[in-house]
């Protein structure tokens, strides 16, 4: 999670200072496509390894003394293998779909970086290939990684719902608090960027969303998990006493 939230802002945050600083707002055919690419390669990465410590959570509060057996290195290891390789299955067919679109009206993108809307905005060609793939992929990783992670968060919560103890029930709810937060954060921007009908689809708008959806989830990412840590917790409340 920690490489992903490097990785998936430098994607795009080094774009959108060049034209914020310098006022450069050029960029080649190639990098854009590779720009494309990684942005969609890095960003399945996170959802999908949002849903592999999904059922980490679920293994630690519903089956507590079973979890080192269950989450051995093994286990984690083959989990950020799926991850990477999905992440390349999902990212390589639309670059190559996009790339081979004519971009003949307009070279110009109105957006901070190579997004998927933007780029079938100013396509020549029929982009309903493309179109058919996002909506698969949509369906095949994207819904299906919401769905695993909303059945392990039922169970979950019933678990934690038996705890007879309101300690008990705190701690286990503390231990997925932070997770649970990106997820709806995460979730919430996607429905927010791509779940919408094309009619009422602002590019605009669009802009505004990506950077909270590039740059600020990222960020926010170390901050949250860090807040479980008990050292972070005081230093913040001190800070926040003498402030």
């Amino acid at each position: 999670m920690s490489f992903i939230d490097i990785c998936y802002p430098t994607v795009t945050t080094p774009n959108l200072l060049q034209i914020v600083l310098k006022g450069i707002k050029r960029i080649s055919f190639q990098g854009c496509m590779t720009q494309l690419f990684f942005f969609n390669f890095f960003g399945s990465m996170e959802y999908m390894l949002l849903t592999s410590m999904a059922y980490d959570r679920y293994v630690a509060i519903c089956h507590p003394l079973s979890y080192h057996l269950m989450m051995n290195i093994r286990t984690c290891g083959s989990l950020a293998l799926i991850t990477w390789g999905l992440g390349f299955i999902a990212a390589f067919p639309l670059s190559v779909l996009i790339s081979s679109l004519c971009f003949c009206s307009s070279n110009e993108i109105n957006h901070f970086f190579c997004d998927l809307t933007p780029l079938l905005t100013i396509a020549c060609d029929d982009t309903s290939s493309v179109e058919y793939v996002i909506y698969g992929e949509g369906v095949l990783f994207v819904f299906s990684c919401f769905l695993l992670t909303l059945i392990s968060y039922i169970y979950i919560i019933s678990a934690i719902l038996k705890i007879r103890s309101s300690d008990g029930r705190y701690k286990a709810f503390s231990t997925c608090a932070s997770h649970l937060t990106l997820v709806v954060l995460f979730y919430l921007m996607i429905a927010c960027m791509y779940m919408k009908p094309a009619s009422s689809y602002s590019l605009d708008e669009g802009k505004g969303l990506s950077v909270l959806y590039v740059i600020v989830i990222p960020m926010l990412n170390p901050i949250l998990y860090s807040l479980r840590n008990n050292d972070v917790k005081e230093a913040l409340k001190r800070l926040l006493l003498t402030h």
